[in-house]
């Protein structure tokens, strides 16, 4: 079913506690040969999956970019232009994905698309990039797309997976404040997005002197650790980098690793560092601490776009609680969206790749309102920064621990 900017999707909270991330498919025939009005309504497409194991996800993701547009034709829209949102559930499953994509360009043309993985990024990103017609995003934080010159019309509003490692190196060697070299042991999934960053970070890690001692592998979801956690204990490393996993089998780990008497700390990347999947950690959840490409919704003091969007969805859903942080990315990818059309329509350019892709890499020392705490470039298309948050048990949210960190 389509679901436009007027859209009443509830996010389902059970669906909220649920995990996983995933995708793979090539889309051919798609023509996106027509040229874009350049009056009336701006397009925004969306192929989300609120249905299926990535339902948690999704929900959020949709409701996010659905405010947003709502929340920006309020504001005026784009130059007096409005906003309209079409998205249609992928189910996570690439081909459904893919045919989304085909039918809402083919049906309403959108000048931006955001969809649902990797998968669906590297396929539709090699599309347009024979075409020259869009601008894509997504929530894939895939190292090899943000690359300009070879994925020339996608971008990511957070760091790669990464850069992601490379921030959480940095804090580890940062927390040993001059005492013995701290080791680390690296715990990713068997999966691409498990392994995206490992060959590049293990290389980043001998050039500033820190020691992997361990990297263990496993399967995505609830298995077996006690293998593992033995690996672990004999390799004595200080810190150990979960990645590649949103909640299972993070938990297990932990939960182990205390009762055999590590001390070794547990740290994660993004998608394991939402409110609702760490409250669901239970025990485990105490102390947890990983790398955030941006605010979480509830921290709104000296960032007014924070502000603005707990405001809207709580107009709009007065019985709202916690934004997930899925909500938060949308909003925010909705915003760079949104800069982008602004400075072509206020140029006159046509919305086309071209005219996008260059409007997108003209963004530097962008104010983001508050998402994160620096001033943004887009020449990579990456924002490239991240912060550390630990989880405090008394409060049950994360906060941050560490100052905003950039890496290019």
């Amino acid at each position: 079913m389509t679901t436009e900017v007027n859209s009443k999707v509830a996010m389902n909270r059970r669906q909220l506690l649920k995990a996983g991330l995933g995708g793979a498919t090539m889309l051919s025939g798609l023509n996106l040969t027509v040229a874009f009005a350049e009056t009336g309504d701006i397009v925004v497409g969306a192929s989300q999956p609120m249905t299926g194991v990535f339902a948690f996800a999704g929900v959020a993701l949709n409701q996010g970019l659905s405010d947003f547009c709502e929340w920006k034709n309020e504001k005026g829209g784009i130059g007096g232009r409005k906003l309209r949102y079409y998205s249609e559930d992928s189910g996570y499953k690439l081909d459904q994905s893919m045919s989304v994509f085909k039918k809402l360009v083919s049906l309403h043309q959108p000048p931006v698309f955001m969809g649902d993985s990797s998968g669906w990024a590297k396929a539709a990103s090699q599309e347009v990039k024979e075409t020259g017609k869009m601008l894509l995003s997504g929530p894939s934080f895939a190292t090899d797309l943000a690359d300009p010159q070879n994925v020339p019309y996608y971008f990511m509003a957070g760091p790669t997976w990464l850069a992601q490692l490379k921030m959480l190196f940095k804090f580890v060697v940062d927390s040993a404040k001059g005492a013995n070299k701290p080791s680390v042991a690296l715990v990713y999934s068997d999966t691409e997005f498990g392994r995206d960053p490992i060959v590049a970070g293990r290389e980043y890690a001998k050039t500033i002197g820190l020691p992997i001692v361990l990297e263990v592998v496993t399967k995505a979801g609830a298995v077996d650790v006690s293998t593992e956690v033995a690996r672990l204990r004999r390799a004595k490393p200080d810190f150990v980098i979960f990645h590649g996993h949103v909640l299972a089998p993070i938990p297990e780990f932990i939960k182990q690793m205390r009762e055999s008497g590590m001390t070794a700390r547990p740290l994660g990347t993004n998608w394991s560092m939402d409110k609702l999947n760490v409250d669901a950690m239970g025990d485990a959840a105490d102390g947890w601490t990983g790398v955030m490409p941006h605010v979480y919704s509830y921290e709104t003091k000296d960032a007014p776009m924070i502000a603005e969007l707990n405001a809207f969805a709580r107009k709009k859903r007065p019985d709202v609680g916690y934004l997930p942080m899925f909500y938060v990315y949308s909003w925010f990818v909705g915003s760079i969206f949104a800069e982008v059309l602004e400075r072509c329509v206020r140029n006159g350019k046509p919305l086309d790749g071209a005219n996008m892709r260059g409007a997108l890499e003209s963004i530097e020392n962008w104010d983001s309102g508050g998402f994160v705490g620096l001033p943004i470039s887009m020449k990579g298309h990456q924002t490239g920064m991240g912060r550390v948050y630990q989880y405090d048990k008394g409060s049950k949210l994360l906060k941050p621990i560490s100052d905003w960190i950039s890496i290019t």
